[in-house]
């Protein structure tokens, strides 16, 4: 019998320090979960939640909750979305009938992640993904005019730990439609101050989270 002499035993792909799991891009955040569109076109559509420092998706129960109370004005909209994240509240509006949504995020990785996922749905080319510092995007943009009719709704859900709500509202409102609605998410202790031609629609709280929608009044 002859003796046979084997080469070093390659290790596979996923088993290489670092390497990505099959199926993950290179250069994409490991996950700590998913949540899913839950309603309209994209209904049922997962969403990869990114292990990343700040981000916390809006729940299923709360989503449910917003869209309901949005439900009639959504058909048409130009949305944003200003602290994307997993892209939940920009592409949930999207399904749902919004017809376009620009979804600013920081990270470059999640950045990467919203736009594949886009590309990969139905009339994903809606959703334009900046890859952005919020403020500094915010502040590259027209004033809302009859030439730049500004977003009809913004979504604001930042890092809770950046304390960032004074400082957007001022970069914010001067780009949205003179009639625009305003969703924003804080801890349930922080006040959201603003100006006085803003009015509050409704608002829910959870342990963890108030959220609040308001609507600009007419000039």
């Amino acid at each position: 019998m002859k003796n046979s002499r084997r080469g070093p035993r390659v290790p596979p792909p996923s088993a290489v320090a670092g390497a990505a799991p099959p199926g993950r891009p290179v250069g994409a955040k490991a996950t700590t979960g998913k949540v899913r569109i839950i309603g309209g076109r994209w209904r049922g559509t997962r969403l990869a939640v990114a292990d990343s420092p700040g981000l916390r998706p809006t729940s299923d129960r709360v989503r449910e909750t917003l869209f309901n109370w949005l439900m009639p004005m959504l058909p048409g909209a130009r949305v944003l979305d200003l602290f994307a994240g997993s892209g939940a509240l920009g592409l949930e509006a999207l399904s749902r009938g919004a017809a376009a949504a620009v979804l600013v995020e920081r990270d470059p990785a999640l950045a990467a992640q919203l736009r594949a996922l886009s590309e990969r749905l139905p009339g994903g080319e809606a959703a334009h993904v900046v890859q952005a510092d919020a403020l500094a995007w915010l502040a590259s943009q027209p004033v809302a005019s009859a030439g730049a009719p500004g977003f009809d709704l913004a979504f604001v859900d930042p890092p809770f730990a950046a304390g960032l709500w004074d400082r957007v509202w001022p970069a914010l409102l001067p780009v949205l439609a003179p009639s625009a609605w305003l969703y924003a998410e804080a801890p349930p202790d922080a006040p959201i101050r603003l100006p006085a031609d803003w009015d509050l629609h409704r608002e829910g709280g959870t342990r963890e989270v108030r959220y609040a929608l308001y609507r600009r009044r007419p000039a």
